[in-house]
């Protein structure tokens, strides 16, 4: 049993390092601090997110990574517009569902 919960994780893992891995080369792509790899509005510990029709951005702790809520839209982000887009990382939710969950995640 506890071989069959520890290769569940696995596929969380993996598409975490990948999510990190695409932040950090957007900062990289856009000519941000290449120690840093993000902007300098974004505080370590952080990621930019883009929500809703007209793409608003977001700032949201990376904690919110290891939440089951957050790792659904996580999914969903990457089935619909996958993660390797100039677009930044982009989450298909409307605003005000997105607000809602990160106010129940903090």
């Amino acid at each position: 049993m506890g071989m069959k919960s520890k290769s569940n994780r696995l596929p969380q893992a993996v598409l975490l390092k990948q999510i990190l891995k695409r932040c950090s080369s957007l900062g990289k792509k856009n000519g941000y601090d290449d120690e840093c790899s993000l902007p300098e509005d974004v505080p370590k510990g952080h990621f930019a997110v883009y929500v809703g029709q007209n793409r608003s951005r977001y700032i949201v702790p990376i904690s919110f990574l290891t939440h089951p809520e957050f790792q659904c839209l996580l999914r969903r982000a990457e089935e619909e517009f996958g993660f390797d887009h100039e677009m930044g990382l982009t989450l298909p939710c409307e605003e005000v569902v997105f607000r809602s969950l990160t106010s129940m995640l903090r």
